[in-house]
């Protein structure tokens, strides 16, 4: 097996950039005759060059009537033969090549973001049967059954819970930073992790119903109906190889001269048409990687500038994907908020929570002490901590755990920590010896950049839309902090994908930017897709075009602008090359140029295009 790939490998691209060598080398000595030999050596380039371009020309037109550029490539190569102007014909084959294996290296590579997506599900699943636990595969769980699962389990299928409490880490499906606490009578989604708790639950949505399922089969559908763009050349081909015949043949005709008639065969071949469009991807490609970018598809930046709208995912993209304090708050006059902090981050130091982790490093951060240890350290799964923190009993947690004690909170204490619900945060309330002290609100830090990149994106005219699987009212509040006035909140995979799906059924091309799995979907179906290489998943990693390998989301801007340089270039790139041919062709058609010179002219305007492109790799838009 390991043969037959290494066989497979070198009939790629390795072969085509070894003919294209062996046959430069050999074009090179019969233009300038350097090393004798008992042929011309232009038939090294025609026979390596030549002969795979008539075979798929022949093959198009036989099998699907496919007109493309190759048919008059073959047309010019086999009558240059047939009088004896074997360098045109080698020069002709070798550029045709060159501008076919730029194209190659540039378009989209085999990629395993499905198979990985797959292992995500759970292979097996505790099914109770008679309050015995028996471990049975997922897929012979069916609805209605009652399923156990334990701390740090995926659980395999939809359901409810009907006993215990936990903390669920939904990101797979929605995305959200925080952990979601869980209880009787909540929904479970397939593919989330229990963190804490053990919890039986009822099998709802079992199989190909299940949510990781569904998100499975819409990253397999999800890129069925995006166009591939199709090179200038070949869509313009039947027409010009209907007039180069045509021109050729009139020629031909009037001045009984079939020197000339191949003459403009071999200048009216699309050279610098073909390599116009990949030289340029290319150039573009380079300067994308110098600032950060992975481009894993040929065409995606050609896509990119045609983009109407950008997608940005909230969580990891435009903030960091990590919980922050970002207020605290006392309810006692003997009580300063830094010890509210001090009590909980110690309450809070032997948590394996997110939450719990996440306070006692921001007390370490921003006080610059240490956390206090918090003694007879008891977790409550889905409620919070409970600790001896300088000797006072202080728990950290909702305000169900603090009913234990009877600790009840004031309706103006709710309504403070409700507030800072309202805009997304995760509220902890804490006690100290079983009285009320004040809580802590957590939230997902912003990107300092993301104001400006967001800024730059109206200013580059294309509209930015929110698509965020978090709540509303913190979806909202990041909108109005960024300027985007569109956002959608508790968006499942299913839902970023279907209105990305109703956008471009209008039209409007849609960029989307993402890091975590639920965005797979999204990024596969939208006509350009950009995960967060650095803190996001593979599988999105997988199913984007381009990859922000170093997270700096400052230079999204440049890529945008620089997609729009790269049409430009391949405009000019094209006109050019139209205006040369038509030069050409009227030379030839009066008998000025041979085909031998025809060749080298076209030769000189490939060349220029290639230069034109070149410049793309240190573009930077000025300021």
């Amino acid at each position: 097996m390991e043969k037959l790939e290494e066989i497979m490998d070198w009939g790629g691209s390795k072969k085509d950039i070894t003919f294209l060598v062996i046959s430069g080398v050999f074009l090179i000595n019969s233009l300038f005759h350097l090393v004798p030999l008992p042929f011309d050596g232009a038939w090294v380039a025609i026979l390596l060059c030549g002969i795979p371009i008539i075979l798929e020309a022949v093959i198009g037109l036989v099998t699907e009537f496919d007109i493309k550029a190759d048919v008059l490539v073959s047309i010019a190569l086999i009558a240059s033969v047939i009088i004896g102007e074997h360098f045109a014909a080698g020069e002709i084959a070798f550029i045709m090549q060159l501008g076919a294996l730029l194209e190659d290296l540039t378009v989209e590579k085999a990629r395993a973001g499905i198979e990985k997506l797959v292992h995500l599900t759970p292979r097996t699943g505790r099914r109770l049967v008679s309050n015995k636990e028996e471990i049975i595969p997922a897929e012979q769980i069916k609805a209605g059954d009652i399923l156990r699962v334990l701390p740090g389990e995926t659980i395999p299928v939809d359901g409810v819970i009907l006993t215990g409490q936990t903390s669920m880490n939904q990101a797979v499906m929605t995305g959200e930073s925080m952990p979601v606490d869980k209880k009787e009578g909540d929904e479970v989604l397939s593919g989330s992790v229990n963190q804490f708790g053990s919890f039986d639950m009822k099998a709802i949505k079992v199989g190909e119903d299940s949510s990781i399922q569904r998100m499975i089969r819409l990253v397999q559908s999800a890129d069925a109906g995006k166009a591939k763009i199709v090179g200038i050349a070949d869509r313009w081909a039947t027409w010009i190889v209907i007039t180069a015949v045509l021109s050729a043949a009139l020629t031909w005709f009037l001045t009984g001269e079939i020197l000339r008639a191949v003459t403009i065969l071999v200048v009216f071949c699309p050279c610098a048409l073909v390599l116009a469009t990949p030289t340029a991807i290319m150039a573009a490609i380079g300067n994308a990687t110098k600032h950060g970018f992975l481009v894993r598809e040929g065409d995606a930046l050609e896509r990119l500038a045609a983009v109407k709208k950008v997608t940005f995912d909230k969580t990891g993209t435009l903030t960091y994907g990590t919980p922050g304090v970002s207020k605290v708050s006392s309810f006692l006059t003997e009580l300063t908020k830094e010890e509210v902090f001090e009590m909980a981050a110690g309450a809070e130091a032997r948590s394996e929570h997110p939450l719990g982790k996440a306070i006692a490093l921001s007390y370490r951060e921003t006080t610059k002490k240490e956390v206090p240890d918090g003694e007879e350290f008891i977790m409550l799964p889905g409620r919070g901590v409970k600790a001896r923190v300088k000797g006072k009993e202080v728990m950290a947690g909702s305000p169900e755990l603090l009913l234990t004690k009877d600790i009840s909170l004031l309706p103006q204490q709710m309504e403070e920590g409700e507030e800072y619900r309202k805009t997304g945060c995760t509220v902890v309330y804490v006690s100290v010896d079983e009285r009320a002290a004040g809580f802590v609100a957590l939230s997902d830090t912003m990107r300092e950049e993301a104001t400006m990149v967001v800024s730059k994106v109206k200013e580059a005219g294309i509209t930015p839309v929110l698509l965020t699987g978090d709540h509303r009212n913190g979806a909202r509040q990041i909108g109005e902090q960024l300027g985007i006035g569109e956002v959608h909140a508790s968006c499942l995979p299913e839902d970023k994908m279907s209105f990305i799906e109703s956008w471009q059924k209008e039209k409007e091309y849609v960029c989307m930017i993402g890091d975590g799995v639920n965005d797979a979907p999204a990024l596969k179906k939208a006509y350009v897709g950009i995960a967060m290489g650095g803190i996001g998943s593979d599988i999105a990693v997988d199913a984007a075009d381009i990859t922000l390998v170093s997270d700096e989301i400052k230079e999204l801007p440049h890529l945008f602008q620089m997609s729009k340089k790269m049409m430009k270039t391949i405009k000019y790139n094209l006109a050019f090359s139209m205006i040369l041919n038509f030069i050409a062709i009227v030379l030839a058609m009066t008998g000025v140029l041979n085909p031998v010179l025809g060749a080298l002219v076209h030769n000189a305007g490939s060349i220029l295009v290639i230069i034109n492109s070149a410049f793309l790799l240190t573009w930077r838009e000025k300021k």
